[in-house]
């Protein structure tokens, strides 16, 4: 007598389990793994996804966002923040590095650099808002630079020859990502 073995059912996704996938692919984005086709095609595989199976195989070729002990796994403390479906908020004295990394997933963001201390004369901020809105406040005498999609800025001014400069690459999804400050002349 012979028992047929069938294959376990593969087990059902969570919307919850989807909402995670979402937010490790705008990690992968705003790291630059991804580019924004990519991240659009993935996204409808993501919503589309029934089992854990289908949405390992959107992102099999990332990396899973947990750190390796001795390894390199994420940047360096500071230089990278993530909400999910919470806030963001750096203001106060705050060291801020060359490049930094903010992404927000149905939340909110506030990066005050009023305090902050510049590490270079260049400083990129990468956002990214997906159904969310970040606010960056910028010191009086700091140039602004803002490019991407769902990117304003709003400094009243000139700044002043050789200012620090403030380049915010941004991508808001159903968002905004919103540069402000007003730059102040001696």
């Amino acid at each position: 007598m012979s028992v047929e073995q069938h294959p376990a059912p593969a087990l059902r996704a969570s919307d919850r389990d989807r909402d995670e996938m979402l937010v490790r692919l705008h990690t992968a984005f705003a790291e630059g793994r991804l580019d924004e086709p990519e991240l659009d095609e993935r996204i409808d595989r993501v919503l589309a996804a029934r089992t854990h199976d289908e949405l390992g195989a959107v992102a099999a070729d990332l990396p899973s966002g947990r750190r390796v002990p001795g390894g390199r796994g994420g940047g360096p403390v500071g230089r990278f923040q993530v909400a999910y479906k919470s806030s963001v908020t750096r203001a106060g004295s705050w060291r801020l590095p060359e490049r930094y990394t903010a992404v927000v997933y149905k939340g909110s963001g506030t990066l005050d650099l009023r305090s902050a201390e510049l590490e270079g004369p260049v400083t990129t901020l990468r956002v990214l808002a997906y159904k969310s809105g970040v606010e960056i406040i910028v010191p009086p005498g700091v140039r602004v630079e803002a490019d991407g999609v769902g990117v304003s800025a709003e400094v009243h001014g000139d700044p002043p020859p050789g200012a620090p400069v403030v380049h915010v690459r941004g991508f808001a999804y159903k968002g905004t990502i919103r540069a402000k400050g007003l730059i102040l002349r001696p």
